[in-house]
């Protein structure tokens, strides 16, 4: 199937269904030698699984990833690394009611009618369970950018109307897993859990903003006009399911401003070149700066809500469908992780490609 794929040298291609036997992926152009922590890729995608907490899918997974090639002695081989993670508690009967039936706001309708059929267990392909591969390999992706010293944290800003009001530059990173919404203030989270609570409760859900930022990028990297570097890490991020929206730098927002209150002013600071402001976020002319790099994701509350909507079945009959399984009724603590791997992934392929940039 197109479109399975990531990047053009350090390149992720993802495998399986949220029913299937397991969730997969083959990651290649990962640099020989590198030290594959596997302690590390497990505490990664224990922050994305299901079940951690009391606000999110209670479906229980262990998660656990197991290699089969392109690792040696601990070490990255340079060959294709190749891994799993098996199903384990998959409910496919809850599903059942779904084979003749679409889900509104799902991928159920479009599928069929792409593919002709589908598998309507957990949404198949189109699970938000198939970010688990993600994970995995933004995880060694991250294991390689330490070697530049890169360091990417993403965060929830806004659960529904509750928004974050601290400043990017003083947002605390030590304080993002100290709560289960990982929202980097402790009153801020308290409020954000009592709307998913509510929103659980009612049988409904919330969505809200995932914000990222990454520091200690170097200038040059991102290619002129189809690849430039804001436009691959859009790509990426809109690719995670629920995500309705991208921007970076000052967004939306410059649109109220004038170019004499918006331009990046150049300055020289510690024998370096540099900006006095960072409204560009880091990225200009869709070639990075050496500035930090800031973006944010909207996500749109889950489809999949415990209240009777109205829908239509295959044959075009109006239906009432009442959802039925377990699921997050909000996605964004489980979708921290993910936003920090799709920009790992974007990050070390860009690396790569800059290599070949000049002499």
């Amino acid at each position: 199937m197109a479109g399975d794929s990531l990047g053009r040298i350090f390149r992720l291609t993802t495998f399986g269904e949220s029913h299937s036997a397991g969730l997969g992926g083959v990651l290649e152009g990962c640099p020989a030698g590198l030290k594959i922590d596997e302690l590390f890729i497990k505490s990664e995608l224990n922050r994305r699984r299901p079940g951690q907490s009391k606000i999110v899918s209670q479906r229980k997974e262990e998660d656990k990833v197991t290699f089969y090639a392109g690792i040696f002695e601990g070490k990255s081989t340079g060959s294709p690394i190749g891994f799993i993670i098996e199903n384990e508690n998959a409910k496919s009967q809850d599903y059942a009611h779904l084979k003749d039936t679409f889900r509104p706001s799902h991928a159920d309708f479009t599928w069929e009618k792409k593919y002709g059929f589908r598998d309507y267990r957990g949404g198949g392909r189109a699970s938000a369970r198939e970010t688990v591969a993600r994970v995995v390999g933004g995880s060694i992706a991250k294991l390689f950018l330490k070697h530049y010293k890169i360091n990417i944290c993403a965060f929830v800003t806004q659960i529904h109307q509750e928004i974050l009001n601290i400043p990017r530059e003083k947002i605390n990173f030590s304080e993002i897993e100290k709560n289960i919404v990982r929202c980097p203030d402790k009153s801020t989270a308290e409020r954000m859990i009592k709307i998913i609570e509510n929103a659980r409760k009612n049988g409904d859900s919330v969505g809200g903003v995932i914000t990222c930022i990454i520091q200690n990028v170097p200038a040059g990297l991102g290619e002129p006009v189809f690849d430039k570097f804001h436009a691959q890490l859009g790509k990426a991020i809109l690719s995670i399911p629920a995500v309705k929206g991208f921007e970076y730098g000052s967004g939306f927002q410059s649109v109220f401003s004038k170019g004499s209150e918006l331009n990046d002013i150049f300055i020289k600071k510690n024998n370096k070149i540099g900006t006095a402001t960072n409204h560009s976020g880091g990225i200009q002319g869709g070639i990075t700066n050496g500035e930090e790099i800031y973006f944010s994701a909207a996500f749109k509350p889950v489809a999949t809500i415990m209240k009777d909507q109205q829908s239509v079945d295959r044959r075009g009959n109006i239906i009432t469908l009442k959802g039925k399984g377990r699921h997050d009724p909000c996605v964004l603590p489980r979708a921290v992780p993910i936003v920090e791997a799709m920009a790992a992934l974007v990050l070390a392929d860009f690396l790569l490609v800059n290599r070949a940039a000049r002499l």
